[in-house]
């Protein structure tokens, strides 16, 4: 099953993800922003980190959580990969995740992403049950 795709819009990236269950779409998500963001290269990952967020509704919570690991990211220098979900409710969502603290080289980046923005931020579910999001990127 393919977890995501990537679309363009005007000087900007989005994203569109699935996932079967909605707890499995933010996961999703967040994987997705991660391989943007960075390759993880070889080496296995060193710390567990969590990394929790709240929202107002579905997309409001999808966008903080995004903005939550992009901040880790570039505030903290984490590559965060193998995320799992561990607690989702309508308002609230934490996470767990393997990572690294990348060097400062920069030598894993992939494309620098600025921020994840509510511009067409949506959350939805089709008639088999199935998770479908979407996020644009400021890039």
């Amino acid at each position: 099953m393919t977890t995501y795709r990537t679309f363009d819009h005007t000087a900007d990236l989005g994203i569109e993800i699935y996932g079967r269950t909605r707890k499995e779409l933010f996961g999703h998500a967040a994987e997705a922003l991660a391989d943007l963001l960075a390759d993880p290269g070889t080496d296995p990952p060193d710390r567990t980190f969590r990394i929790c967020a709240t929202g107002e509704d579905g997309p409001d919570l999808l966008v903080n959580f995004l903005r939550e690991i992009l901040y880790q990211f570039h505030g903290n220098r984490l590559l965060l990969r193998q995320i799992r979900v561990t607690h989702l409710t309508k308002n609230e969502i934490c996470a767990e995740a393997e990572g690294e603290v990348l060097d400062c080289t920069g030598g894993h980046r992939r494309r620098e992403v600025k921020a994840v923005t509510y511009h067409q931020a949506s959350l939805s579910r089709d008639g088999a049950g199935r998770w479908t999001a979407r996020v644009i990127l400021d890039v």
